[in-house]
């Protein structure tokens, strides 16, 4: 599911105005993995306000960054300059974006569901090239998050998705809520995926 030229505003507006907190540090989910990740050439997909791109930086990746929100990337363009951090940002829309083919040797995608761009995202995929993946879930449980099924990933979608891979690491799961607007509230369905286009080195 793309974002809409409405849903860019929305998100401008957000940043712009501190409706929305981002969450301060990178994703759990990718922390725990960072020490097994290949360093090279990264490419941090709907990188928000940033907070994934930067912790990437800060591991020694060189990092391109793509949002489709210039008052988010501009949110983050200070934020590493801030801490002395170089990240190539990208104001874009991804339904339209074009990646680079066998380019990339890690590729994250958190908190952002757009189906149809999960074969683009496989093929951006350098040799032996890393993918991980965090979003909301669909369920029939109570939980927070998006109220649209829409943007959520349906359980098994992204083995689906990305079976021309290797997959390391795959988890449905039912958890506390994370985001500071929610923590404590209630819970989450997420889905997260660690995959490979070949020969992890184990």
């Amino acid at each position: 599911m793309g974002v809409t030229k409405e849903e860019r505003r929305r998100w401008d507006e957000r940043y712009s105005t501190g409706s929305y907190q981002p969450r301060p540090a990178a994703s759990p989910f990718l922390e725990s993995w960072i020490t097994r990740l290949p360093v090279g050439r990264s490419l941090d997909l709907a990188c928000g306000a940033g907070r994934n791109a930067l912790r990437l930086a800060e591991a020694g990746q060189r990092v391109d960054a793509v949002d489709i929100s210039s008052a988010g990337v501009e949110m983050a363009r200070a934020e590493a300059a801030r801490r002395g951090l170089d990240v190539t940002w990208v104001v874009a829309d991804l339904d339209t974006f074009q990646l680079e083919t066998a380019a990339y040797d890690l590729i994250t995608v958190i908190r952002y569901a757009n189906p149809e761009l999960w074969p683009r995202v496989a093929e951006s995929l350098a040799p032996n090239g890393w993918l991980l993946v965090e979003h909301h879930m669909q369920t029939e449980r109570d939980v927070l998050g998006p109220t649209d099924s829409r943007f959520r990933l349906q359980p098994q979608e992204l083995l689906d998705a990305f079976s021309s891979l290797r997959i390391i690491f795959y988890e449905e799961a039912i958890e506390p809520a994370d985001h500071p607007a929610d923590c404590g509230q209630g819970m989450y369905a997420v889905v997260r995926l660690v995959a490979c286009n070949g020969d992890p080195g184990f």
